[in-house]
């Protein structure tokens, strides 16, 4: 147990609180205001405010952030204490750590840059280039994690008893299922519009395959399930699989819910892996829509609905998660970047999602995304080779904390077929080496 001291409290010190020493560190904690219980305690105690109280504690120096309420419109400076980039340094000298550290993982935590006027992609989204993280260079490390390891650190060599419990590294392969088949499951009109788009264009290869599939003499390109559940068994990975269950439209475009190939394949997944609702791009500004294509998915799984992921991640803080929320859905894995791998919250540990706007905390477990396969491909144009080594990267900054990483892959990219050809050997090194890892 370790004893916090503090003039007073807020929703917002109460969840860094939570978040550092319960989430991060796995250590329980006690609040006091109480300045003479607080000298009397004998035990490993923090001193968090603007002066420190007896001297023998760990003393942090309070920024005023976590006290505040509604949203201060500026961004905190950002400096560098132990070889990483931090946030609210002290200009004072007495902070053991040098910064605001319980201020720092909130900001980055509660996406609290979110919240503030910012340039949208074209997509409606908020951009990495947009973030302190990219442009101050320390998007690819879960810089959240290091802090609670320079709290560890600090609480260690000032009381030597305390016992830390050990963190274990997890790895959570997630496949989302855009568009299930490339032929199949299509329906008579769209098969027809398709095939006559490839006879104008003159796309005679793309014409034949969709006649050999169709007539059962050549697989469909995107029906890669039996690569992905031999890779999953080789390496005992335990996948987590999205379903796009929206109907038809601009950006939603998987084959109909109510199509035979689609619901074998739901409930074929179901019987093997967790899976989770693809909330389709037009649900985003429809909430309504979301508890449709739940309902559609937990008919033809059998299976409650708990887990998300965002259809082309998008992604609206605060109101995305509380229509996920309000729609029963207890774990999102929707936080990161498209254009960009690493980690958007400054974490690579599950946590709950703080509602800034409400302030409070919620009942919303969101799973940090490290890195997605259309990311390396498509938005930085890697190699099969060089994504690797990217992921490599990443997994060394994760495994450095005994955090959680976290792929995003599609079924299509198994296909070996165009730009994908070599990517599904980037797959298996990537779960080879977690399996060392591990």
């Amino acid at each position: 147990m370790i004893l916090i001291f503090c003039k007073r409290n807020s929703q917002r010190l109460t969840y860094s609180f939570n978040l550092l020493f319960n989430t991060l560190l796995g250590m329980e904690w006690e609040y006091t205001d109480n300045a003479d219980a607080f000298r009397e305690c004998q035990g490993a105690k923090v001193c968090y405010g603007s002066e420190p109280l007896t001297g023998k504690e760990v003393f942090i120096r309070a920024d005023g952030l976590l006290f505040e309420t509604g949203i201060r419109h500026s961004v905190p400076p950002v400096s560098e204490r132990a070889g990483c980039q931090v946030l609210f340094p002290d200009t004072e000298g007495q902070c053991h750590a040098g910064y605001d550290l319980f201020s720092a993982a909130f900001f980055l935590v509660s996406r609290y840059e979110e919240y503030l006027p910012h340039v949208k992609d074209r997509f409606g989204r908020f951009e990495a280039s947009e973030s302190l993280a990219f442009k101050n260079g320390f998007l690819h490390r879960p810089v959240v994690d290091i802090y609670a390891w320079h709290l560890k650190k600090l609480l260690s060599e000032r009381f030597p008893g305390l016992i830390f419990p050990e963190r274990t590294f997890r790895f959570i392969p997630t496949i989302d299922i855009d568009i299930a088949f490339a032929y199949k499951g299509r329906g008579l009109i769209r098969t027809m519009y398709g095939a006559a788009r490839s006879l104008l264009t003159g796309d005679f290869g793309r014409l034949s395959e969709r006649v050999g599939v169709l007539s059962g003499k050549t697989p469909d390109p995107y029906d890669t399930y039996g690569d992905q559940m031999m890779l999953h068994a080789k390496y005992r990975s335990s996948p987590y699989y999205f379903f796009l269950c929206g109907d038809h439209g601009p950006l939603d475009k998987n084959i109909s819910y109510l199509s035979a190939s689609f619901k074998k394949l739901v409930r074929e997944m179901a019987r093997h892996a967790t899976i989770g609702i693809h909330p389709s791009f037009a649900s985003d500004s429809k909430p309504r829509i979301l508890n449709k294509e739940m309902k559609r998915l937990a008919e033809l799984s059998n299976k409650p609905v708990t887990c998300s992921r965002q259809h082309f991640l998008k992604l609206q803080l605060p109101h995305t998660y509380r229509a996920l929320i309000a729609n029963n859905i207890t774990h999102d894995f929707s936080m990161g970047y498209a254009s960009r791998p690493g980690f958007r919250s400054g974490t690579c540990t599950p946590f709950y999602f703080y509602d800034l706007e409400r302030e409070t905390a919620t009942s919303l477990k969101v799973v940090p995304l490290t890195v997605m396969d259309g990311t390396l491909r498509d938005y930085l144009g890697l190699s099969p080779g060089q994504a690797i080594q990217t992921i490599r990267e990443l997994m060394d900054e994760v495994k450095g904390v005994n955090g959680t990483f976290v792929s995003l892959w599609h079924n299509d990219a198994f296909s070996e077929k165009g730009s994908w050809a070599g990517w599904k050997k980037v797959y298996e090194e990537m779960l080879k080496m977690m399996s060392i890892m591990v």
